[in-house]
């Protein structure tokens, strides 16, 4: 089920709220969690069965760590090994499968493909894995002595804001949440508006954009010149960003309705001016969790520069490799983690000594550049249109013209996504939207009404059956 759908905003929403709020509040656990497990159900009850074995599995080797005895660390080894192991075994299987048929057929001639098993991938696996996993370390690690339940676990872990695409919330982050939690009408006031903000950013923005970048990144390379490569990646890049911080803002107003703090998982990410800024920006609940249970495990910065930079390529290998099994997101990990590298080697120092648009110029090439392999997964295409963004192999006999992508509705929506990737949006969006002023003022009016608008508008174009994916579900 979609939050952008008309079955989640005037059915599934409103009558959880009403369940939700006439209930005593030592009901609302169990509310919550039967709803979340109908949401996730929506998708398949197979993929519900799947949820909830990997939540019961996860529960026993929780309550072994607890003991805290001598062989916690092995508890810990083993759910760990459990949890990849589901991943891989979803997610990574049929990648491998086609390698080793690959590499065969360099040595045995005329040798048979081996069958791909052709595996249906459930729905957010990978993000409610990484939760699994986090809650595993952190009672390794006793940051939290407040034993686990069963219910408080399968919440935790099924709460379904986050359940499908993130953020990627931490055990410690919530689980005194499930038990202490305070609703309040100012904590449901702004999660009503943070919903609405996150609505319009995936349906009137990241949609529009995303259908500028399918109809040009899509074309057979032959029939693209380098003005139209360059609007479908720039349109690209908007889209991922809305599309996705769209869905965290959602997820967050969602929380927030029923008294729970999500972490924020972007932070304007397109204003940076390093590709080391950029990840302290962008999916950053992604970020920290590889940060506090990989790289800081295998060791970080501490034991000198080689093994500093080590440590980021296997993380960024990793990062590339959780987005999906083709070695085009694992050449976006490395893309990135390699940037990082130089940076790190000195070449940060040479740019924050120049003008900072030319710092901005360098980080959003770079980050455009990189979504190019991740948006196109066929390795060979994914070079010949970073070639075609710089004019090689261009023929001066190609049928194509950017204007034929263009109408004014996507020239004004372009306009908008590009302001409100912008720190502008920012200040706007803190004084006009979430801060608390006092009734009946001209500007709770006119911010109000432009919630009203924003919400107005994107029913309009949810009705009219209008494209609308969410980019992040395939991960």
């Amino acid at each position: 089920m979609l939050f952008s759908s008309l079955a989640f905003l005037f059915y599934f929403l409103p009558l959880l709220l009403g369940v939700y709020y006439i209930s005593p509040k030592k009901y609302r656990n169990t509310i919550l969690l039967i709803f979340s497990l109908v949401f996730y159900a929506w998708g398949g009850v197979s993929y519900s069965l799947i949820l909830i074995a990997s939540i019961l599995f996860n529960f026993l080797f929780a309550k072994q760590i607890e003991k805290n005895n001598s062989r916690k660390k092995t508890w810990l080894a083993m759910g760990l090994t459990v949890n990849v192991l589901v991943i891989v075994s979803f997610k990574y299987i049929d990648f491998f499968i086609s390698n080793i048929s690959w590499i065969k057929s360099l040595f045995v001639k005329n040798s048979e493909e081996i069958e791909l098993l052709q595996i249906v991938l459930p729905l957010g696996i990978s993000f409610f894995t990484f939760q699994q996993m986090s809650m595993l370390w952190d009672l390794y690690r006793n940051e939290n002595r407040k034993k686990t339940s069963l219910k408080s676990t399968a919440l935790y872990i099924s709460f379904f804001p986050q359940l499908i695409a993130g953020p990627i919330v931490r055990y410690n982050d919530i689980i005194d949440q499930i038990s202490s939690r305070k609703e309040t009408l100012l904590q449901f006031r702004y999660g009503i508006q943070r919903f609405i903000i996150g609505l319009g950013k995936k349906i009137i923005l990241a949609n529009a954009c995303g259908e500028i970048a399918d109809n040009i990144m899509d074309l057979n390379i032959d029939f693209i010149d380098t003005p139209t490569a360059w609007l479908g990646i720039i349109a690209y890049t908007l889209q991922i960003y809305f599309d996705f911080s769209g869905y965290s803002d959602m997820a967050i107003g969602l929380g927030k309705m029923f008294g729970f703090t999500i972490l924020e998982n972007f932070n304007l990410p397109y204003i940076s001016k390093n590709i080391t800024e950029f990840w302290r920006r962008w999916h950053i609940s992604l970020s920290t969790w590889f940060k506090d249970y990989v790289y800081i495990p295998l060791g970080g910065n501490r034991n000198g520069s080689n093994r500093m930079y080590r440590n980021l390529l296997i993380v960024f290998l990793l990062t590339g490799f959780w987005h999906g099994a083709t070695w085009s997101f694992v050449l976006w990990g490395l893309y990135h983690g390699i940037f990082l590298i130089i940076e790190k080697v000195g070449f940060l120092k040479v740019l924050r000594k120049i003008p900072q648009l030319i710092q901005w110029f360098y980080a959003i090439i770079i980050v455009m550049i990189g979504w190019v392999f991740f948006r196109i997964e066929e390795l060979p295409d994914a070079i010949s249109f970073i070639g075609r963004m710089f004019g090689v192999g261009e023929s001066a006999n190609v049928n194509s013209s950017v204007l034929a992508y263009l109408n004014n509705e996507r020239v004004l929506i372009l306009g908008i996504a590009i302001l409100v990737s912008t720190s502008l949006f920012q200040k706007v969006k803190e004084q006009q939207f979430y801060k608390s002023v006092k009734p009946n003022t001209v500007f709770q009016i006119l911010s109000d009404s432009s919630l009203i608008f924003i919400f107005f508008i994107s029913i309009v174009y949810i009705n009219s059956g209008s494209y609308n994916p969410f980019i992040y579900f395939r991960f």
